[in-house]
This record gives structure tokens, sequence and C-alpha cells, in this order.
């Protein structure tokens, strides 16, 4: 089984090109990729102002609208053309029609415009995974997925997160102080979700490890150690056929994944459940310390988590962009021209905050859940995923809660830090204090 380069846009070029493109595929090297059509960069380009961005994302967004309209072409890094889709109608446009605008980026035709060390490669390069198939094999390949993650059963669920969240409070509950990004939400969703895949507590906490190291020069080992382990846990599904976890079921399904497709898609998942879901837990308990209407029930506050889940997935979205979508032919959207091979940017946090479909924007979320936190349509997170990262997330506060009633922050909330990058918005740190407490 050859190793996935996280680096490569173009994984492997034996692999088939997406339908209606040519079958002669370069190899894995940037600049020798297809030459681009004459003005690749769209007439009136601006560049995403990132200062903007971190410190004030709404006011950006409003700007931009005005200034430019739904559908916006902004330069990422000040040389890499994108269409950054803000309108809430045109991310549902986009994301509804899988077709013409589609997910395989070997499409894009500006990879010579990318730097190979780009921060977001991992995330546009392609690899063999269900979230870069198109088609009828994608179609496949979600099946398997989505039937497995909802064969997930919920009180099995809640009760695995129960005891990830106990132990994770059992190492701080002593001292009395603690940073619940690192020491807490960071730890939680992998170590769940990788229990459900059928690994147990050991191997689940070196996949944890590893995928802390998916960013920077250990990311090739750390995606290595994690393919070893996967591969591992599928050998011993096959061994032991009546296991019941998600990788049992992705093997016994009637799809007929190969080994490669299973590996690659609970690997891809990775990406897809480990820093939005903690986030998700960040973002809220961020909200619940800080916002009086949630502080007011805090030591009691059950029925409100769900409350602080969906505002934060409105207002403070853990994935404010998510890149991307290939347009497969010319068309037009928000009144512009997109020509074949453009990169469109989905604008989920903008579309959260689109005028046009939320004009009261501020007054709170209330029971709303449509937002666009988890994308939309084929390609966007399927229902039971997002069930089962709300869950995590929820039964995440609501255990450090009922352990802990009286945590408080322990700096002022106005010198909390955002973790902000393009793609990923959360807390750096959520300093706290509270009464020593025994372990469970």
């Amino acid at each position: 089984m050859t190793t996935p380069d996280p680096m490569s846009p173009f994984e492997d070029a034996s692999e088939d090109a997406p339908e209606g493109l040519s079958e002669d595929w370069p190899e894995p090297v940037f600049r020798s990729a297809p030459a681009p059509p004459d003005g690749v960069v769209p007439a009136g380009s601006v560049p995403l102002d990132y200062q903007r961005f971190r410190a004030e994302p709404l006011e950006l967004y409003r700007e931009l609208r005005r200034d430019h309209g739904p559908v916006v072409p902004v330069l990422l890094d000040g040389t890499i053309p994108v269409w950054a889709v803000l309108g809430y109608r045109e991310v549902v446009r986009v994301t509804t029609d899988p077709h013409l605008f589609a997910r395989d980026s070997r499409r894009w035709h500006s990879w010579h415009l990318v730097p190979s060390d780009w921060e977001l490669m991992s995330f546009v390069g392609y690899r063999p995974t269900m979230l870069f198939s198109e088609g009828a094999d994608h179609q496949r390949r979600a099946e398997a997925i989505w039937d497995g993650l909802a064969a997930v059963d919920q009180f099995e669920l809640r009760a695995q997160c129960e005891r990830v969240a106990d132990r994770l409070i059992d190492t701080f509950a002593g001292s009395g102080r603690a940073d619940l990004v690192a020491e807490y939400a960071s730890q939680i969703p992998l170590r769940v979700v990788t229990r459900l895949y059928g690994l147990d507590d050991t191997e689940s906490a070196a996949i944890q490890d590893d995928a802390l190291h998916l960013t920077g020069n250990d990311a090739p080992l750390a995606l290595r150690n994690m393919q070893t382990r996967t591969e591992a846990l599928i050998k011993r599904v096959r061994e032991n056929p009546d296991q019941v976890n998600i990788a049992a079921h992705l093997v016994a399904h009637p799809a007929g994944l190969t080994d490669d497709e299973i590996v690659n898609d609970l690997l891809g998942s990775v990406y897809a459940v480990q820093q939005p879901t903690s986030d998700l837990i960040a973002n809220a308990l961020r909200l619940m310390l800080t916002d009086e209407r949630f502080a007011i029930t805090l030591s009691g506050g059950r029925r409100s988590v769900g409350q602080a889940l969906n505002e934060v997935l409105w207002e403070d979205t853990p994935v404010p962009f998510w890149i991307g979508r290939w347009a497969a032919e010319d068309t037009m959207l928000g009144g512009r021209r997109i020509r074949k091979g453009d990169c469109l940017m989905l604008g989920l946090a903008a579309a959260n905050a689109d005028p046009d479909v939320r004009p009261d924007f501020h007054s709170g979320a209330g029971g709303n859940q449509a937002h666009m936190a988890f994308s939309h349509g084929k390609h966007g997170c399927p229902p039971a995923a997002r069930e089962i990262a709300q869950v995590i997330a929820g039964t995440a506060v609501e255990v450090l809660l009922d352990r802990l009633p009286d945590v408080t922050l322990s700096v002022d909330p106005d010198d909390l830090e955002w973790r902000v990058t393009l793609m990923m918005r959360g807390m750096a740190a959520l300093p706290v204090r509270f009464t020593p407490a025994h372990p469970h």
C-alpha cells in the first residue's frame, strides 16, 4: 500500500482523471502542472486581508459584499486566485451542484502559482480519499461511510464521551487550574471517534498524538504512523469479522470497499473530525464562561449547552472557509463569470452572517439550525457525522460543568486570543480556575 504524500496535489499520476478531463495527468511536480488559460487571475482580484480576517471577520465580510457582491475574486497570500463565495444562496448553489462545482482538486488550473509548502496543502492536495472523489465513486464510498456513522449507538457514543472527558478532567481536577484547550478540548474528539473505529485506548491515544503532528516537518512520519495503525485495524477486523465498530461496518459493506479505500477514508476523516470538533467544544466553553446569558445558569446549565453550541455554529463557526470546489465548466455565479478550472472557497462563516438571510445576526441564533457550519450537499458533513460531533461537544461541555461547577476564566475575557487560520477558528487557550476536586 502506497503511503499518501500530504504535500502533493497529484497523489498518483495513474489515478483516473475527473470525468471530462484528459487522462494525461502530469507527474507529481508542481511546476509541470497543465498550462493555465489566459487571464487565470480574474480582473479586479483583491488580496485577502489576513489581519482583518483574524481580528474583525464580520466587518471584512460586510465590506467585501458591499464592494464586490456575494462572490469575490480574492488572492490568497497575494498570488493564489480563488473565488470567495460569501453569499448564503450562492454557497447553497455551489454545494448542491457537485457536477458543475466538483471536488477533485486536480482540476485546478493554477497549481503553477501554489508553493509546495503552502499551509493549506493538506486540505487541497489531492489524495485518494472519499473527500476528493466524484460521481459514482463518491456515491459508493460516501454511502458506506454514512451508513457506518449512522449505525453508531448514540447511548454508547455518549458513554464513551463521558469516559474520555472524566479521564481528562481527572488529570487536572486536583490542581484547581487548567487550560481547557490544550488539556481538554483538543484531546477529546479523536479519542472518542477512533474508539468508534475499533481502536483500543492505547492505539487511540497514539493516533491522537500523531494527529497533533500533521503539520510541519513531522507530518510525513505522523501520517505513516497513522496509516500503519489503521492498516493493522483493518487486518484485525478481517480476521475477526464479528466486531461491532465503524471499521467492521466498512469492511462488510456491500459497496465492496478495498482496504486502501477504507484506510484512506478513515484517515481523511481525521482532518474532518479533530480540529473542528475541538474548536466547537472550546468556542462553546468560551461563550458559556463569558456571556451573561449562559453564565446565569452555568452551574446547572444543561439546557443551555445546546443553545451555546448552536450559537457557536452560527456566529463563531469553527470552519470559516472551506477550500474547495473546482469549476468543471464555465458558468455564472452571483453575477460573476466562473471559468473552468477556477477554485471556489466556500465562505461558511460569511454565509451564516449574510444579511439577506439573517438580518438579525446579533440577536442570537435561537432554535434556527440552518447554518452552514457543516457545509451542505453531498460533499458536506453527513447528518450522522453532524450528530456525532454535536454529541461529543455537548457531552464534553456538560461533563466539565458537572465536575467543576464553579469553573471561571483566570484571565480577563478581553485577553483571550483566537487561533485563526483560513480554515480553522478556535481559542488559542482557555485558562480557567476552579475549586480543586478529587478524581473520579
